[in-house]
């Protein structure tokens, strides 16, 4: 059964069937604060029992994200243990999820179970694609689930659930005020009928950025629709959009000396990105018996328009992508009394369009030099790329799981993908010259490589093996092993580096299309439960890679190249620790240790990084929350987010010390209608860095919010 959450009290009114789905939803929602008795819905795309899942599954509630209200997906994504999210300018984002923290192709963001994008056209910056303020919920399943979700699945699988609709009518409105010009307005309400329920979302949002050209607008928007159509059958259509469009010099770094004395100083304020996305799904489930027929087609529309930031020093451009997808995620489920065995069956589709856009600056107006150059203005050049690439992807899998004695479940699964990427230029195969002139100096031209028209296609077997015990009725042990892979996106394919010869530009453009895939390995263990009012989940995990897609950074021009490295490791421990210290007050801790490393990677006859350990990979994710709830109508947290130091570069020579953070969150319910919220982040104020890597020889920082105030008003009726 699909989890929904709502509320228990029903109307007479409602049809008995549509009453117990509702009804029988609602449990999950309102579960205590525990490990075992949840329901998640991302391990087999249904309701499974926590318990029975063999693997490690973090779960952030509806309830969490009323309550917490955040203001980015940082904000409540670290409550996950081993999950770090950073800012990176507006509501962007990048993310580590057993990885490094990173804008590589290695997650997979979902709406309901169904993928906000295509497989060819990753954003790392996806949750700002959706409504997460007034989501029902968050499910993060860690390390690859490509058995059941294909391309995209390596560090893990990101399910942002919609809020269901209520079970009787129930509208709120809430607005907020803050620091440095924010201001927001969400509106949420539905009802419910005889055979139908729905719910719509809005997110009005505006801020004027604590750095200067770091400001944004958005607009988001969800509607969900439940239809009862009788005969045991439910259909679920889901409609949301989002539009940003922001200044986005936030991630724009910093020299040593301005990010401790000028961190709201900004080098690229020409820099921006202009995002739309909509989505369009109808879920149809008829469960008859011991079988379930699921089927939900989708379409998707994103696009984006962006001059980037850090790329301004060697390759200046602005650019437009778009794509549209259509596809359909279909399964059979059927279960046997035999050892309660079940078998699924089933097969994703998905045709995506896209194009690409891009032109080089013919001229940039700038002041300063090296790592602290600041870029005031531009003027656009000429076309370097402008070609048109559709994915598409049929990928059937199997499913199945198993109980040999009563305590024991076993699971395992098989996928098999066929993707393709059909590819049309409208340049001919020769390198592109463009040229910028800056200050009205020489120009300086590179040279752009072209591909042919043509297809280029990937065949993989996925499959994974897993199994839970249960130790005692609140105690369960699990270990898995699963196997990955990760095809090439649209960008890595087919928009290679720029170079200073034409020669060397086709060279890039050739080397690109050979790129492989991904392939790795998971292996884990862990164990969850509870004891005395005592919560735990506890993991252990090695990924291997190989293969693996990394960018190299040229030291001296900072130009970037995607290029297949030997092998990478990722190995760490996890915790999710949770301890109701006084009747009022309670305490959850989330915390990661691991080690990323370069196992084998020689990228020239002078430079073998085999050994390093990874840039941007703190050893150390900690979050640590205090909650003090003294009556019903009011409640205080307090949060401590630990960040260890990481390596700032692939040759580590370089190190960022790694930071704390405090942040402050309460509420009170003026009466049932009326509630006052708010929050400080970063209540110390500390100075820390979002990221911090190496520029040209020389450390640089991205600065993180300095203290930062919001209050709010809350409205129910």
């Amino acid at each position: 059964m699909r989890r929904v959450d709502t509320k228990m009290e029903m109307t007479m009114r409602i049809h008995p069937l549509f009453a117990a789905l509702l009804a029988a939803h609602a449990c999950t929602a309102l579960a205590k604060e525990t490990t075992l008795g949840e329901v998640t819905v991302t391990g087999t795309r249904e309701g499974q029992a926590l318990a029975e899942t063999p693997a490690t599954v973090g779960l952030v509630k509806a309830d969490a994200i009323a309550q917490g209200k955040p203001t980015h997906p940082s904000q409540i994504m670290g409550q996950v243990p081993g999950v770090w999210v950073n800012v990176t300018g507006g509501e962007g984002h990048m993310t580590a999820i057993r990885q490094p923290l990173t804008t590589s192709p290695v997650y997979l963001y979902l709406e309901d179970g169904v993928p906000t994008r295509s497989t060819g056209f990753f954003n790392h910056n996806a949750l700002y694609e959706i409504n997460v303020p007034q989501a029902g919920g968050i499910e993060v399943s860690k390390g690859p689930g490509t058995a059941l979700y294909g391309s995209d699945a390596i560090g893990g699988v990101v399910n942002v659930l919609t809020k269901a609709p209520p079970a009787q009518r129930e509208f709120s409105a809430s607005a907020e005020a803050g620091s440095h010009g924010w201001g927001r307005v969400l509106v949420d309400g539905g009802d419910a009928g005889q055979r139908d329920a729905w719910r719509g979302s809005l997110n009005l949002t505006h801020t004027d950025g604590w750095r200067d050209a770091t400001g944004y607008d958005r607009q988001a928007g969800t509607v969900r629709w439940d239809r009862d159509l009788g005969d045991n059958a439910l259909l679920k259509t889901v409609l949301a959009f989002s539009n940003i469009d922001q200044q986005t010099a936030g991630s724009s770094t910093l020299a040593l000396n301005d990010y401790r004395y000028n961190p709201t100083k900004s080098y690229t304020p020409i820099s921006y990105r202009k995002v739309g996305a909509l989505r369009l799904s109808s879920a149809y489930d008829r469960e008859q018996g011991d079988t379930l027929v699921s089927v939900t087609p989708y379409v998707r529309d994103n696009s984006m328009e962006l001059l980037a930031n850090w790329s301004l020093g060697y390759d200046p451009t602005v650019y437009t992508t778009a794509n549209r997808s259509f596809g359909v995620l279909a399964k059979w489920r059927q279960d046997f009394a035999p050892m309660r065995t079940r078998l699924i069956v089933g097969v994703d589709l998905d045709v995506s369009p896209g194009s690409r856009e891009e032109n080089r600056l013919a001229t940039l107006d700038t002041t300063g030099s090296g790592v602290a150059k600041i870029y005031r203005g531009y003027s656009v050049g000429s076309r370097v790329y402008d070609y048109d690439v559709t994915f598409v992807g049929a990928s059937p899998y199997v499913h199945g799981e198993f109980s040999p004695v009563e305590r024991l479940r076993v699971s395992g699964g098989l996928r098999y993908d066929n993707l393709r990427y059909r590819f049309d230029n409208a340049f001919a195969a020769n390198a592109v010259a463009a040229s910028t002139r800056e200050n009205g100096g020489a120009a300086v031209t590179r040279y752009y490589g072209q591909s042919t028209d043509g297809t280029v296609s990937y065949q993989h077997l996925s499959p994974k093996l897993g199994a839970s015990y249960a130790l005692a009725k609140d105690a369960d042990l699990y270990a898995s092993y699963n196997h990955a892979f990760r095809a090439p996106s649209e960008g890595q394919l087919f928009r290679a580096s720029s170079a200073t010869s034409a020669t060397l530009a086709q060279l890039a453009a050739q080397s690109a299309l050979g790129l492989k895939p991904v392939k790795v390995n998971q292996y884990e263990i862990g164990l969850r439960g509870k004891a005395g009012g005592f919560d735990y989940q506890l993991a252990a995990y090695r990924i291997d890679k190989t293969d693996d897609i990394l960018s190299y950074k040229d030291p001296v021009t900072n130009a970037t190249q995607s290029v297949n490295a030997g092998q990478t490791r990722h190995q760490g421990v996890e915790a999710g620790l949770g301890f109701a210290l006084a009747k009022a007050v309670r305490l959850d801790s989330a915390l990661s240790y691991a080690k990323h490393s370069y196992e084998e990677w020689r990228v020239a006859a002078t430079t073998d990084y085999s050994g390093k350990e990874m840039e941007a990979a703190p050893r150390l994710i900690a979050n640590t929350r205090l909650t003090w709830q003294p009556a019903a109508a009011g409640r205080v947290q307090l949060e401590w987010l630990r960040l260890g130091s990481y390596w700032m570069d692939q040759a580590n020579t370089a190190k960022y010390d790694g930071h704390d953070l405090f942040n402050l969150r309460g509420s009170w319910n003026l009466n049932k209608q009326l509630a006052l919220y708010g929050s400080v982040q970063n209540l110390a104020d500390e100075r820390f860095a979002e990221s911090a890597s190496v520029s040209s020889g020389s450390m640089v920082y991205a600065p993180g919010l300095a203290r930062t105030f919001y209050v709010g008003i809350e409205s129910k009726w």
